[in-house]
């Protein structure tokens, strides 16, 4: 019996390493996975700007297109490339900066493709209408990017506050991460004015 009462504290210590390892390793992967589906995202959106640049360079082609609409989207991307985030610490705050550089670009860009609609040269521009094609699925890429970052962060996230992982998440600084939330309005139908007789 004194035996069997030597062993017990080593090996409650052994199972309790063991499963602190196990732990540790789980949080690690999926914080890994979170940071990859973070870069997808990003990786998407650097897409939309590299397309960007092309596009304004299409549309400048055309003399008399509205120089305000091409300076708004030129101002818009740098702003919106300026603006990184730490993928080791995604806050609330940075993703809400992050989302609002986006949203800024998407409505420059959005007036632009409207814009066009006053160019029937341009609209007939292979090299414009096969960047427009481009653009569109480039959004829908970063819709599925974000979808996937959010599904990797609530992974993440439950595990960080699930027991007995919590008790090792706090330990070695595994704190939650922040998900893409939909901008404020966004659940109201934008106006769309299609009137093409206004004066330039």
């Amino acid at each position: 019996m004194n035996a069997l009462k030597k062993w017990i504290v080593p090996i409650v210590l052994g199972v309790l390493i063991l499963f602190g390892i196990g732990s540790y390793n789980g949080l690690v992967g999926k914080e890994e996975n979170a940071k990859t589906a973070w870069s997808n995202v990003e990786s998407a959106y650097q897409r939309r700007n590299d397309l960007i640049g092309n596009l304004v360079k299409t549309v400048q082609g055309a003399a008399d297109f509205e120089k305000s609409t091409l300076e708004a989207v030129v101002n818009a991307r740098a702003k919106a490339t300026a603006v990184t985030i730490d993928p080791t610490n995604i806050s609330p705050e940075q993703l809400a900066q992050f989302q609002q550089a986006q949203a800024g670009v998407s409505s420059t860009l959005s007036r632009l493709l409207v814009s066009v609609e006053k160019y029937p040269d341009l609209k007939a521009n292979q090299n414009f209408l096969e960047l427009q094609s481009q653009l569109e699925g480039t959004e829908n890429r970063i819709n599925v990017a974000r979808d996937r970052f959010n599904e990797s962060v609530n992974v993440y996230n439950k595990s960080t506050k699930t027991f007995p992982s919590v008790l090792f998440a706090k330990i070695f600084g595994f704190n939650e991460m922040a998900r893409f939330k939909a901008e404020e309005g966004a659940e109201k139908a934008p106006e769309v004015n299609f009137d093409f007789n206004s004066k330039k």
